[in-house]
């Protein structure tokens, strides 16, 4: 018998209102598993940045597979004005399903709930991915609220996307000469450089969210 494998998705970077979202995967079997458990995987908000810098390499190195979807701020700004951000957060996770379930044979798929019903996200992130490739009608989807919590392979899925998108935010403010923070708008670095630009009323840069409330109160 084929060994089972399991898909974790997870996603980081849903709420800022600067930088890009991240969705990942990792496809691991049983026994991967257990190494990910005793590499001391944990949902990625319970880590230190340096220690998910040191865990993402050897996710990527002991598991079947894995994939990052980045999703950039203007096209999450540009999806805003036909869906809402669940179906935004639908969508992109069926996409990372689709594309691991290409080269991996997919038994379960376990996803990170981004909605207040679980149930309706692990329904409607299958019903798209079966539109797009009818092979996916044989995974079974589980989603679960904090499933990084509960699930090895989701936590490594916390951690790769928690990874990229420090990685895509650093390179930014290296890029731009900029520190705004983590791009949260709780964050008052975040908060200063918005209205350090709204008052020197120059349009806001490709790199923040237009369509968030935070960014938009400036009328810029």
């Amino acid at each position: 018998m084929a060994e089972q494998i399991k898909l974790g998705v997870d996603e980081a970077g849903k709420g800022p209102v600067i930088g890009p979202m991240c969705i990942a995967g990792v496809c691991a079997t049983e026994e991967q598993e257990r190494k990910l458990k005793a590499l001391g995987v944990a949902d990625s908000k319970k880590l230190t940045a340096k220690k998910r810098e040191q865990l993402a390499p050897s996710i990527q190195k002991y598991v079947t597979s894995w994939y990052v979807l980045e999703i950039e701020p203007a096209k999450i700004d540009d999806l805003r004005n036909i869906m809402t951000m669940n179906e935004i957060m639908v969508v992109g996770f069926s996409k990372v399903v689709g594309e691991l379930a290409q080269k991996t044979t997919v038994n379960t798929a376990i996803l990170d709930a981004a909605d207040v019903k679980e149930e309706r996200f692990g329904l409607r992130v299958k019903e798209e991915c079966v539109k797009k490739n009818p092979k996916t009608e044989n995974i079974e989807f589980i989603s679960k609220h904090k499933a990084d919590n509960l699930s090895p392979v989701v936590s490594a899925a916390s951690i790769l996307a928690k990874v990229r998108r420090d990685e895509l935010i650093e390179g930014i403010k290296k890029r731009e000469g900029v520190d705004f923070g983590s791009g949260y708008p709780s964050d008052p670095k975040t908060v200063e450089f918005l209205e350090k630009t709204a008052g020197e009323k120059k349009e806001f840069p490709d790199y923040v969210r237009k369509s968030w409330e935070t960014a938009k109160k400036y009328n810029l």
